[in-house]
């Protein structure tokens, strides 16, 4: 059975976590989360966190074995996008797009 977590609009860029899930997908759910408390990207963090709740969804609601777990599936898409405005020369503006991401982690027992 598999079983996951999302974190919705975490203020970091798509593009940017999908570094960070590359390296725990397929792994045991203990070395996933070794990896990313010693990864230094700011992104590692939002993971770790929707890891830690995917694990304790299987484990609290559907009774699953924490020691048999590993990332079945991970991956971030893209939420909503702030604009904003910076001045420039002249009198003109440049957009700056402030990007969000909705990060998903499904796990499942070997």
């Amino acid at each position: 059975m598999e079983v996951k977590a999302t974190a919705k609009t975490v203020r970091i860029a798509p593009r940017k976590v999908r570094l960070v899930l590359d390296l725990v997908r397929g792994k045991d759910v203990k070395e996933a989360a070794a990896i990313l408390q010693f990864t230094p990207n700011h992104a590692s963090d939002a993971v770790a966190k929707v890891l830690k709740s995917a694990v304790a969804n299987a484990t609290n609601n559907h009774s699953l074995d924490e020691s048999k777990l590993y990332v079945k599936a991970c991956y971030a898409n893209e939420g909503i996008t702030m604009k904003r405005f910076m001045p420039r020369a002249k009198g003109s503006a440049s957009a700056i797009m402030k990007r969000t991401s909705h990060i998903t982690v499904v796990v499942e027992e070997r």
